[in-house]
């Protein structure tokens, strides 16, 4: 497989968990239930935050990419599992972690487990960026943005629950 391939391959997994998260995104902007919550002072406008997830998540794939690319050269161990297999897990799993944000948020308006999930998901993107490092450092530096806005949307989520 070519190494474009590989690119885009990984860029459209990772827009593909945005586009799953704007499935409940969408309709609760539409619908104006985002619109009715108390927010802090700092949130910023709507048409904001798809652009900025759209690039985030495009740095998510560049980054799946180069630990893939260098996956072949890679000889540490973590028990039985190789370094690259325990990579690729955690980012499956923070990107899921991220769309089950945007179904508990928007699609069932629960700010309280919302919170819960960033949390998670926040811990989920430091142990992506722990193991990225061991493989590529540009890889995991590629993820320091992401992980700077999701701590911003942990801020904004627990404000709004409480707010709410």
């Amino acid at each position: 497989m070519s190494a474009f391939f590989k690119l885009v391959f990984t860029i459209g997994i990772s827009e593909l968990a945005g586009v799953s998260g704007s499935i409940f995104t969408v309709p609760a902007i539409s619908s104006g239930w985002y619109a009715t919550l108390e927010k802090p002072a700092l949130t910023p406008p709507s048409w904001v935050f798809a652009p900025v997830w759209t690039i985030l998540f495009a740095l998510m794939g560049i980054s799946l990419f180069l630990v893939w690319r260098a996956h072949s050269n890679i000889l540490q161990n973590i028990g039985m599992l190789p370094m690259w297999h325990l990579a690729f897990f955690v980012f499956a799993f923070q990107l899921s972690l991220n769309v089950l944000w945007s179904m508990m948020f928007f699609g069932l308006q629960s700010t309280a487990g919302a919170l819960v999930i960033i949390i998670s998901l926040w811990c989920a993107i430091l142990a992506t960026i722990l193991v990225f490092g061991k493989i590529s450092r540009v890889a995991a530096w590629l993820l320091v943005p992401y992980i700077v806005w999701v701590s911003f949307a942990a801020y904004l989520n627990y404000s709004i629950w409480i707010l709410s």
